[in-house]
């Protein structure tokens, strides 16, 4: 079992654009990682306390997952800390190393993990 990370923001408050963004971040996660349905266990959303007009999940679940268990959450409220920003944690099954994942960061996010190899 492996984690993957990623993040990306949204520049209004929109389910539309919580949708886009949620979707485009996980499309890349999962083609750069090479990810099969079959390999997921579950996946964690949280998004930033200024982000309350939509679920995070309701996109995945537009994305093909339904059956996949999700679960979003508040980010903490930390002082100049991204904001509208959306981050995912993927649990799935993997014979890969941790060297050969590739976490995703996109759009506002991408400074968040610049300690992480591309």
């Amino acid at each position: 079992m492996r984690a993957l990370r990623g993040a990306t923001t949204i520049e209004a408050d929109l389910p539309e654009h919580i949708e886009e963004r949620i979707i485009a971040l996980l499309t890349e996660l999962f083609d750069r990682n090479d990810i099969h349905h079959d390999d997921l266990i579950s996946i964690i959303f949280t998004a930033t306390s200024d982000i309350n007009s939509a679920f995070p999940a309701a996109a995945a679940r537009k994305f093909g997952l339904g059956d996949v268990p999700l679960l979003c959450a508040q980010e903490l409220d930390i002082v100049d800390g991204t904001p509208l920003c959306l981050r995912v944690l993927v649990h799935l099954t993997t014979e890969r190393g941790r060297d050969e994942l590739h976490h995703i960061y996109l759009e506002g996010a991408q400074g968040l993990r610049d300690d992480l190899p591309e």
